[in-house]
């Protein structure tokens, strides 16, 4: 199972405030440990909302671009990993490791095509391998 873990903005990251050698130091050594695990598919921290911006859909397609930074940090991301465990209980359990004081983190299954049921015909799952292994190709993954 893959699990998206979601790191929540705070004032700091919005500010751009970046994190100190001691901060960077300890979350490699967490990434370290993920990787030797073999559960850490990707992970990455993000600019401030700052540098953002968010495209809001009406009703009929139509498009509205509103540039950030954005209001309410609760509601923002920082960064993320994904990571694949054998369960929510497993994906609990690396975050809790984690080096991170006074932060909340949040954490997500990501969809895997079985979920889908009979929706995601035949035709879609080829298309859905076509276009991962075109992806995986042109990024090296």
């Amino acid at each position: 199972m893959r699990y998206m873990v979601i790191v929540k903005a705070n004032e700091d990251t919005e500010n751009g405030v970046m994190p100190t050698e001691q901060e960077l130091a300890e979350m490699g050594a967490f990434n370290e440990e993920l990787v030797k695990a073999g559960v850490m598919l990707a992970g990455e921290g993000l600019h401030p909302s700052s540098k953002g911006a968010r495209v809001r859909f009406d009703d009929d397609g139509g498009t509205t671009v509103v540039d950030g930074p954005f209001a309410e940090t609760k509601e923002l991301i920082a960064g993320f990993w994904i990571l694949e465990v054998s369960s929510r209980e497993e994906v609990i359990e690396w975050v809790r490791k984690a080096p991170f004081r006074n932060e909340e983190i949040e954490i997500r299954q990501v969809f895997s095509a079985d979920d889908f049921g009979d929706a995601f015909t035949p035709e879609l799952r080829e298309q859905e391998d076509r276009l991962r292994a075109t992806v995986e190709a042109q990024h090296g993954s």
